[in-house]
């Protein structure tokens, strides 16, 4: 039996998730998400301790809507005291699982002791994991790197993950290349260090009692189908937001259900209330709408659209009249999957 076909319904409702980006899955791409699929787990941006501690309004950090669900607060930070409190206010917000960044490799975050040069410092992770735990009955996860700088992908893997497991975390995603922490500018390192798929294959098959998931590198569902075969979970980036449309088979092929989208222009007009909700709260059009300039990808009138919303929803007094003029410059009948 491939892990695929598992039954276990808390590794199925984490089965494909989509990775936390920074500007990309903002609320309004996440409400776009959830007309091309309802069962996939969505994620926050990374969102600092003392953003949600300090900043306000809260609403700003913490924010969505109801329909994001199943929905994951991504947690930047590692002073413990803090993180636990912060767990504390996202399971108070309605989320349904709090994840802690150790794989962000910027500059900015490493001086925080954020992100990926945690995995230098498990027990400090452990820590935080525990202290999580304690303030919260929603899961506490970990997403990091197989490594970082010139940790061994063995044996620093394995004694990461071993320390923080026996601090209670039993679910771990991991981004299957290291981060350098030195030398890389953060875009460089999602593209540089190579992917080592197998590594985390064997990560899963040294400790079958962990939940393991995989992310980089993953453009198609077939990928995605390969990769359950080897590990629990998928989690997709770059590919589910530049090309929005592979989410809306996710539901059928993943789970076995029917998705809420049956075409592209299904999904943009089931798109418009939301729209239309947050102009009203004083949004701006392009604000929402760039998340959706992939959306017709390979269909004829495809570059007009991108065009149209991108040369015109910044303007003032746009609204949903422009959003529908750029729908009908694309012919869907005829795109290219």
């Amino acid at each position: 039996m491939t892990n695929l076909s598992k039954e276990n319904s808390a590794d199925r409702g984490r089965l494909f998730s989509v990775a936390p980006m920074m500007e990309w899955t903002t609320k309004d791409y996440r409400a776009f998400a959830r007309t091309l699929t309802k069962r996939t787990l969505l994620y926050t941006e990374m969102v600092t301790t003392g953003a949600i501690l300090h900043g306000t309004p809260r609403e700003r950090f913490l924010g969505y809507n109801e329909v994001e669900h199943p929905l994951a607060l991504q947690l930047g930070g590692s002073d413990a005291g803090e993180l636990a409190e912060c767990a504390a206010i996202a399971e108070a917000w309605g989320y349904d699982e709090v994840n802690l960044n150790v794989g962000c490799p910027s500059d900015r975050v490493q001086n925080n002791m954020i992100g990926a040069c945690l995995m230098g410092y498990p027990e400090k992770v452990a820590d935080a994991v525990r202290a999580m735990q304690a303030a919260v009955s929603i899961p506490v996860t970990v997403k990091c790197r197989i490594g970082i700088d010139d940790q061994d992908e063995d044996a620093d893997l394995e004694r990461f993950i071993a320390i923080v497991a026996d601090a209670g975390c039993e679910v771990f995603t991991v981004h299957a290349r290291k981060a350098w922490l030195q030398g890389l500018s953060p875009k460089q390192n999602r593209d540089v260090p190579p992917l080592n798929y197998p590594r985390v294959h064997r990560l899963k098959q040294s400790r079958p009692e962990l939940h393991i998931g995989i992310n980089g590198g993953i453009k198609t569902l077939a990928e995605c189908r390969e990769q359950l075969t080897h590990v629990d979970s998928v989690m997709v980036g770059r590919e589910a937001y530049q090309n929005p449309w592979m989410l809306a088979g996710v539901d059928e092929q993943l789970f076995g259900e029917k998705g809420p989208a049956a075409s592209r222009l299904d999904a943009a007009i089931a798109f418009r209330p939301y729209i239309q909700q947050r102009l009203d709260e004083g949004a701006k059009l392009n604000h929402i709408t760039r998340h959706l300039l992939g959306l017709f990808q390979g269909c004829p009138g495809g570059r007009r659209f991108r065009r149209h919303l991108s040369e015109h929803a910044h303007k003032e007094g746009a609204g949903l009249r422009l959003f529908d003029d750029a729908l009908s410059l694309v012919n869907e009948p005829e795109c290219v999957v």
